[in-house]
């Protein structure tokens, strides 16, 4: 099988003004010359709009965040999966550790979301990973297969789907595990998905947390990582095109 095209997507999260988010996507614009890799932005929801108008004419995709599981109706302050496409999403981003803790989000809930937003024309970005504690007690495959299997809907296929193992002690902290630790992972996620999904050897598995230019060459050249989901240091247009120059 051919080796797949990394995606190197930039959660946003809580982050940016409007100036910034015109700022920042014009200079990935200017950046994205002889780059081998796919790249992706997804802002907060106010600024997708003025995203979505800036990107016009790029090959930088647009995501989302977060979308709720109706597709419409008396639900306050929710975001419908149609409206994200409407305003020009290709993907977004669901089940990540902050929205499973900060929001009690569970597994389910994800499956149910990713759904909705397959139907209405979304790749669904699905995030799983374990805790400290849980990796401390020797339960990361455990957990990791456990959210595979119930976050991601039946009949996914490699055009609606891309997994991000996220090792959630590792967001934001600085700390990466072991190219070793991540290959062992990806491997098992690849595993998963080849039994489970018709077409799972050609859904994108991305790694998320700590990536930075400086460690992104040593990730992106682990066996199964097909790219990088990239929080804090998507937030500056050098370090973000420096982590999609290193993926090879």
């Amino acid at each position: 099988m051919e080796k797949l095209r990394h995606l190197v997507a930039g959660n946003w999260k809580m982050n940016g003004s409007r100036a910034m988010t015109a700022e920042l996507i014009d200079a990935l614009k200017a950046g994205t010359a002889g780059l081998s890799a796919d790249l992706l932005v997804a802002p907060p929801f106010p600024y997708l709009g003025v995203a979505a108008e800036r990107l016009k004419g790029s090959a930088i995709a647009l995501g989302a965040q977060d979308c709720a599981v109706p597709e419409s109706g008396a639900h306050t302050g929710d975001t419908a999966a149609a409206m994200l496409k409407d305003v020009g999403c290709s993907h977004v981003i669901l089940g990540h550790s902050e929205r499973r803790t900060d929001h009690g989000e569970s597994s389910a809930e994800v499956a149910a979301k990713a759904k909705t937003a397959q139907a209405a024309g979304l790749t669904a970005i699905v995030c799983v990973g374990e805790t400290d504690k849980q990796r401390d007690a020797g339960e990361t495959l455990k957990v990791v297969e456990t959210q595979i299997a119930n976050s991601i809907p039946a009949g996914s296929t490699a055009q609606n789907l891309v997994v991000a193992y996220e090792p959630v002690w590792a967001i934001g902290t600085g700390r990466t595990p072991t190219t070793g630790d991540v290959e062992v992972v990806h491997r098992h996620i690849r595993a998963l998905l080849v039994a489970s999904l018709r077409d799972g050897a050609a859904v994108r598995i991305l790694y998320g947390g700590s990536v930075k230019p400086s460690n992104a060459a040593e990730l992106m050249a682990v066996p199964e990582v097909n790219g990088a989901l990239v929080g804090g240091a998507s937030l500056k247009a050098a370090d973000f095109l420096g982590i999609a120059a290193a993926s090879r």
